[in-house]
């Protein structure tokens, strides 16, 4: 509602920021859930959620090709009910119209926001975008996730430990 309040002035501000490559990267808030795990959540301010969604924006058609076509989650046209529409087609086809036995595993990978190599991910998009400019800016972003803020307290270990 801040953010909103001034919006104009605010999204000339964040315009004039990112012309003259002062823009830096708030600082996250962070908050826990349970959905149905537990799991610490980091939220971006409103203006980096503006960047990193024209971030997005530029991003998408140049790596959306590249992805499987059964990768469903952030992608135009696709999503969770087209997801498990495709489970369940693949299920009756591997259990012959459900009379044979199926199994299907499902991953996560722990902390993986927390652990990915951000010099390997800069690679990979440095290999397909060319614009100093947007690549400085991908940059501000991705380090902007600093592991060294996020100090884990006591009964989060604990919690860590039992599960």
């Amino acid at each position: 509602m801040l953010f909103e309040r001034n919006l104009e002035d605010n999204l000339f501000a964040l315009h004039t920021e990112l012309k003259n490559k002062t823009y830096r990267h708030s600082q996250y808030t962070a908050f826990y859930i349970t959905d149905p795990k537990y799991r610490h959540i980091h939220k971006a301010e409103v203006k980096d959620r503006i960047v990193h969604h024209a971030v997005y924006r530029v991003l998408y058609p140049i790596f959306d090709q590249g992805f499987i076509c059964d990768s469903y989650s952030c992608r135009i046209k696709k999503g969770t009910h087209k997801a498990v529409n495709q489970l369940e087609k693949f299920t009756r086809k591997v259990s012959k119209n459900y009379t044979q036995p199926c199994f299907a595993l499902k991953c996560d990978v722990k902390k993986f926001f927390d652990s990915v190599d951000r010099e390997i991910i800069l690679g990979v998009i440095k290999q397909k975008i060319s614009d100093p400019n947007v690549f400085w800016l991908i940059k501000e972003i991705v380090y902007s996730f600093n592991r060294s803020y996020i100090r884990q307290s006591l009964f989060e270990r604990e919690r860590e430990r039992e599960s």
